[in-house]
């Protein structure tokens, strides 16, 4: 108790001194933007509260890709998809945006001082280390490790359903992808067995299970408002403040990173040893370690850094891979058509590679597949499982903009002053339906789109693949695109050349759910975390 009243006091002093600095600075409140709920949510609980995308959609709507809204205590807030201001913060400017402290303090206590958490010069050391695991070779040498995986999943499948009466069985995606992609990632990542394909009591595999839905999901009024008064608390004390705070959300966050931190430290041990007595896979870990100890001291990372990159590597590997493959067989699902036709040319593309001699599919023969790729392109437009990114200037800056916007007392401005310590959120559901780039039509999901020229418009072009802000752009864009796109490809051939996928009355009943990660949901079975039901049978082989 002496300590805490302290604490409070100086916590309040610090808060009061950024409300000083935020109304003395540049002010972007003439933005157009919806009226807030309440001056100490402000438009907040209808943003994190709703599905994935629905505010942002309506807003976009009603007001263009650039929206003012409000935070707790009047803050204001910048909701941006303009594809010109995103252009400028994620490549133009450099590290001139860096994280949110609040939003990178939970960075921290999900996945540690990796390098979602890292910042402007320790990114660039994290970056440059890492890199060498996650190169386009690197990544497309993984397709017979995947394959196998995905393999095995439908061995699986199989195996329920030729027990069933009428051959088909309600399988719940998000249960057996999350399980068959930890698998996938533990061997790729680090030449580890989760098991859990076996449902093996492997104590790791088990913590990461929902752990972005326990952790992000389903906040209430007073989880958001303490998410962001994180950013009130001055540096030094936030770290203090977040690690001893009595949470529940936390709770599996916590457990888990003690866990996780004690299995890498072991497999770093074992594979700097491997590396000394000239042996190590080729997995990823072992690549970074050999990556981290040929740097120069100064451009290592340390054992915790290094450590960190584990936990990272399993969580944005492992579920963000599970969650898009759900949302995927949810849209073959709903369009039987492109179900067929995918399935069609991944059958037509197996009998070529037969004829030539080969057994499994390549990852070259992944990408000459023009519907496979337009599926997934247009599945990860649709369904970005990373849904939004929390930025904040770092210097007064001057965001670009697509097109002008009209303020709230009649000017018309063709760029926008920002201050800095400016929050921003990005909106990659909204840039994703963009229709200056994608068409009317933007909110339709449509492979076909990416079969035309014309159908997509590259006017300031931001993500790095296909013009799409799902794996974010420039110095922040996901390390392992590359490594994802082949799982997914390698999952797809795999379980959609062997199976039927069919709709489910609950399946009619999904939300997507802003977790971290977007996760499917059923409507009024929330509180059950990640869900969709899909009836699965086994495809007929007949002739193509």
């Amino acid at each position: 108790m002496g300590l805490l009243i302290p604490f409070i006091g100086f916590t309040l002093l610090a808060a009061l001194y950024k409300l000083y600095q935020r109304v003395t600075r540049i002010s972007i409140a003439r933005v157009p933007g919806p009226e807030p709920e309440s001056f100490l949510l402000g438009n907040l609980p209808e943003y994190f509260q709703s599905q994935a995308g629905e505010a942002d959609f309506k807003w976009q709507a009603e007001y263009g890709d650039v929206v003012r809204l409000k935070a707790p205590f009047g803050e204001d807030r910048l909701l941006i998809s303009d594809p010109k201001a995103l252009q400028y913060v994620y490549q133009t400017s450099g590290y001139n945006f860096s994280k949110q402290p609040e939003r990178r303090e939970l960075s921290r206590v999900v996945s540690g001082r990796g390098i979602l958490w890292a910042e402007a010069d320790d990114h660039k050391r994290h970056r440059k280390v890492m890199l060498p695991g996650f190169s386009g070779p690197e990544a497309k040498g993984f397709a017979s490790l995947f394959s196998a995986k995905a393999a095995k999943l439908g061995e699986k499948w199989k195996d329920i359903i030729a027990s069933s009466p009428d051959q088909s069985s309600v399988l719940d995606m998000p249960s057996w992808t999350s399980r068959a992609t930890l698998d996938a990632i533990g061997e790729a990542a680090f030449d580890y067995e989760f098991g859990a394909m076996e449902n093996a009591d492997n104590a790791l595999g088990k913590a990461y299970m929902n752990l972005p839905f326990d952790t992000f999901g389903t906040l209430t009024r007073s989880d958001i408002f303490l998410q962001n008064f994180l950013g009130y608390i001055p540096d030094g004390m936030r770290e203090l403040f977040v690690d001893y705070l009595p949470s529940k959300k936390l709770t599996h966050a916590r457990s888990t990173a003690k866990l996780a931190t004690g299995v890498a430290r072991a497999l770093v041990d074992s594979k700097s040893a491997a590396l000394l007595h000239g042996k190590g896979n080729k997995d990823i870990m072992t690549l970074l370690v050999k990556a981290n100890a040929s740097e120069d001291e100064k451009t290592q990372l340390n054992e915790e850094e290094l450590l960190a990159q584990m936990r990272t590597l399993i969580l944005a590997g492992h579920e963000t891979t599970a969650n898009t493959l759900s949302w995927m067989l949810l849209e073959l699902a709903r369009h039987t058509d492109v179900q067929t036709k995918l399935r069609h040319e991944i059958r037509a593309t197996r009998q070529t590679l037969q004829a030539r001699g080969d057994v499994e599919f390549k990852s070259s023969d992944y990408d000459a597949m023009p519907y496979l790729t337009a599926f997934v392109k247009e599945s990860l437009r649709i369904h970005p499982v990373a849904i939004t990114t929390f930025r904040q200037a770092v210097k007064d800056d001057v965001l670009p903009l697509s097109k002008p916007i009209t303020t709230t007392s009649g000017e018309v401005i063709t760029e926008l002053p920002i201050p800095k310590g400016q929050k921003i959120i990005t909106s990659i559901n909204g840039y994703n339906r963009n229709k200056d780039i994608f068409g009317e039509d933007a909110h339709v999901f449509d492979p076909n789109r990416w079969l035309h020229a014309g159908g997509i418009k590259k006017a300031a072009p931001v993500g790095v693949l296909g013009n799409l802000m799902t794996f974010a752009a420039g110095i922040r864009s996901c390390i392992g695109w590359k490594f994802a796109v082949v799982e997914l490809q390698a999952f797809l051939v795999e379980l959609v050349g062997g199976f039927e996928f069919s709709l489910t009355p609950d399946a009619m009943r999904i939300r997507r759910e802003s977790a971290l990660v977007m996760v499917p949901t059923i409507e009024g079975q929330v509180e059950k975390g990640a869900q969709l039901p899909l009836r699965v049978r086994v495809a007929s082989r007949e002739e193509i």
